[in-house]
C-alpha cells in the first residue's frame, strides 16, 4: 500500500535527506527558524555560551589596549572605540595598539575554526593544523621566503606572491599530501593524525636546515617569526587576514549541516545527500586557507587550534566543535595570551610561546582521555 499522493513512493535520497532535515529542526522543546534552504534550530545555551565569549573578548581587549607606557583606563579605552575621548588617546589607541589587539582576535578567530574543521572532518579531537603538519607547510614555504632570495627559483616565484600566498601554498601542497597518504577507502582519521605527524616532523626538519644554511640577519628575522608574535603588526597584515575570516569562516558556519554529518562517518554523510568527496576537500581547503592566513599574520601560533574548538565544545555541550563559539573561544584565548606575554609576565614574551604553555597540558589531557576510552 503507497501512501504518497501520486501514487509512487518518493526517491529514497529524497527521502532521507527530508528525514535529516526534520531531525536537525523539529527538536521539541527548540523552535526552528528557516530561510531559504538554510534553516538552524534555537539553542539557548549556545547563544549565551557565545554572548558572553563576545564580552569577555571585548573586556580582555579594552584591558590589553590600555596596557603600555602610556597606560589607559579600560572605560578610556571604550570611550575611544566608539568615537570619544582626547586626540593623544586616540593616537595611542587606533594607530599604535587596535591593530595588535584585533591581529589577536582576527588570528585566534581563524586558527580556531580551522581547527573545528579539521577535528570535525577527521572525527579527531586531536587533529588541528598545528598537529597536522599543516601550520609547519605554511612555515616552512614562509621562512623560505624570507630566508631565499634566489631568483628563478620556485622559491622566488614565492617572493613574488608576497608572505599570505606563499603560506596558503605550502599549506595547501600538505594538507594535499598528507590527504593523499591517509586516504585508503576513506579517510580515516587516526591515519590522518599520524602521516599529519610524521610529515609535520619532516617539515620542521627542513625548516632548521633553512635557517642553518641561510644568511644570519635572515635567521634572526624568521626566528622572530616562528615563535608566534603579534609585535609589530600592521593593518596591511591584519585586513587580508580579517577578509579571508570572514568569507571563509561564514561559508564554514553556513556547512553546520554538512559537517556535522561528516563526523557520523562516511556512509551516514552519504545516506544524508552530502557529496563526500568533494565536501571534505572543500573543507580541507577552507581549514588550509585559515590556518595559512593566520600563521602568514602572526607566524605559527600553537595549540589554539586544537585546544580551542575543545572547550567551546565543552562550553556549549554539542556533539561536534561548533564552528562560531570555537571562533569566539580562539579569539578570547589569544587575546588572554597576549595580555599575559605583555603585562602578567616579568619579561614580555611572543604571544606563541604563552598559548604553547597553556595548550601543551591540554594536548596531554585529551591524549589521556583518549587512552581511557581505548582501554574501556
Amino acid at each position: 500500500m503507497n501512501d504518497s499522493p501520486t501514487g509512487t513512493a518518493p526517491a529514497p535520497t529524497t527521502a532521507r535527506r527530508r528525514s535529516a532535515v526534520e531531525l536537525t529542526t523539529r527538536v521539541p522543546g527548540r523552535p526552528a527558524f528557516r530561510l531559504g534552504s538554510l534553516s538552524v534550530v534555537w539553542r539557548a545555551r549556545m547563544v549565551l555560551v557565545c554572548a558572553l565569549l563576545v564580552a569577555a573578548t571585548v573586556l580582555l581587549l579594552c584591558v590589553a589596549l590600555g596596557r603600555g607606557d602610556y597606560p589607559l583606563s579600560p572605560l578610556q579605552v571604550a570611550e575611544v572605540l566608539v568615537g570619544g575621548g582626547e586626540r593623544l588617546d586616540r593616537f595611542i589607541v587606533f594607530d599604535l595598539r587596535l591593530p595588535r589587539g584585533v591581529a589577536a582576535v582576527v588570528v585566534g578567530a581563524a586558527l580556531a575554526v580551522s581547527g573545528a574543521i579539521t577535528q570535525s572532518v577527521s572525527r579527531n579531537s586531536l587533529a588541528s593544523p598545528d598537529i597536522l603538519g599543516i601550520t609547519a607547510g605554511a612555515s616552512a614555504a614562509a621562512v623560505a621566503l624570507i630566508v631565499v632570495t634566489s631568483s628563478g627559483s620556485i622559491v622566488g616565484m614565492l617572493a613574488v606572491l608576497g608572505l599570505p600566498l606563499s603560506a596558503l601554498l605550502g599549506a595547501v601542497l600538505t594538507a594535499t599530501v598528507i590527504y593523499l597518504l591517509a586516504w585508503r577507502r576513506g579517510a580515516d582519521g587516526f591515519r590522518l593524525v599520524l602521516i599529519g605527524i610524521g610529515v609535520n616532523a619532516m617539515l620542521l626538519a627542513v625548516t632548521q636546515w633553512m635557517l642553518v644554511s641561510a644568511d644570519i640577519n635572515d635567521v634572526s628575522r624568521a626566528q622572530v617569526w616562528l615563535t608566534g608574535s603579534l609585535n609589530g603588526v600592521s593593518w596591511s597584515q591584519v585586513v587580508p587576514a580579517a577578509i579571508a575570516l570572514l568569507l571563509v569562516g561564514s561559508w564554514a558556519a553556513t556547512a553546520s549541516f554538512t559537517v556535522g554529518a561528516l563526523r557520523l562517518g562516511d556512509d551516514t554523510a552519504r545516506s544524508l545527500g552530502v557529496r563526500l568527496q568533494t565536501q571534505q576537500a572543500l573543507l580541507l581547503i577552507a581549514a588550509c586557507a585559515l590556518a595559512a592566513v593566520a600563521t602568514a599574520a602572526a607566524g605559527p601560533i600553537g595549540f589554539v587550534a586544537l585546544a580551542a574548538p575543545q572547550i567551546a565544545l565543552r562550553l556549549v555541550g554539542s556533539a561536534g566543535p561548533p564552528i562560531i563559539a570555537s571562533a569566539l573561544t580562539g579569539a578570547l584565548f589569544v587575546v588572554a595570551a597576549d595580555l599575559i606575554a605583555r603585562t602578567i609576565l616579568p619579561v614580555a614574551l611572543p604571544v606563541g610561546l604563552v598559548t604553547s604553555a597553556l595548550g601543551g597540558p591540554f594536548l596531554l589531557y585529551l591524549l589521556v582521555r583518549s587512552n581511557r576510552k581505548v582501554s574501556r
